[in-house]
């Protein structure tokens, strides 16, 4: 069973989100939070294993919200979804660095928020798929200088390959079909690139091709 958190200062776009999840068989709501304040503090009590999470909030917005549950060891299993209004919101960006997994825009279908949600447990970026790239790039813009040799000194040539691949955007099937291996070898070369980055989803191996420069601006493969 997923279990899921709701943060969002709407109640009514909450009670939406509930009467979905909730219909779903293997996911359920554990709870709700109307701030960010309220949703840390309801994380730490009930261990969720995915918040979706409202970008501004009052009294702590999610944002920092984020930062604290990412940055919290204890709660290292629990994953952030942000929620925005617009595909490309200013604070996006600020997300995904402070760990978030990714992020939905909050008039998504159905399905694919269902899918989003299980992605997400898995390890799965979230970007919407007609952004992907356009975030990334301007992510990337915003970036610090990289230092390739020291961040990716660890990993394989075949994991440098397939990182490019996962900062262009691709999923793990795109991957497999362009180095022309199968789906689950793909996934095993992402999951060991997290491993020895100490990445915790997908979403920050893209952040770190960016700035260890492995991917520049522009690139879109």
């Amino acid at each position: 069973m997923i279990r899921v958190l709701l943060a969002d200062d709407q109640s009514l776009v909450r009670a939406g989100f509930r009467a979905l999840l909730d219909a779903q068989p293997g996911l359920e709501v554990a709870g709700e939070a109307a701030d960010g304040q309220e949703a840390l503090a309801r994380v730490r009590e009930l261990a969720p294993d995915l918040v979706l999470m409202d970008i501004r909030m009052p009294v702590l917005d999610g944002l920092a919200a984020t930062r604290r549950i990412t940055g919290d060891p204890a709660l290292g299993a629990v994953k952030v979804v942000m929620l925005t209004t617009f595909e490309l919101d200013e604070y996006v960006f600020e997300a995904i660095r402070a760990g978030a997994s990714g992020f939905l825009v909050k008039d998504t279908e159905p399905d694919e928020l269902v899918r989003a949600v299980h992605a997400a447990v898995q390890g799965d970026a979230l970007l919407s798929p007609g952004v992907t790239r356009r975030l990334i790039a301007e992510f990337a813009a915003r970036s610090k200088e990289p230092d390739a040799a020291t961040a990716l000194a660890g990993l394989t040539e075949r994991e440098r390959e397939v990182m490019t691949l996962v900062g262009l955007g691709l999923s793990n099937e795109e991957i497999a079909r362009r180095l022309v291996v199968s789906p689950l070898t793909a996934k095993t070369h992402v999951s060991r690139a997290m491993v020895k980055l100490g990445a915790r989803d997908r979403a920050q191996l893209v952040v770190l091709a960016y700035e260890s420069g492995l991917v520049r601006p522009g690139w879109l493969g």
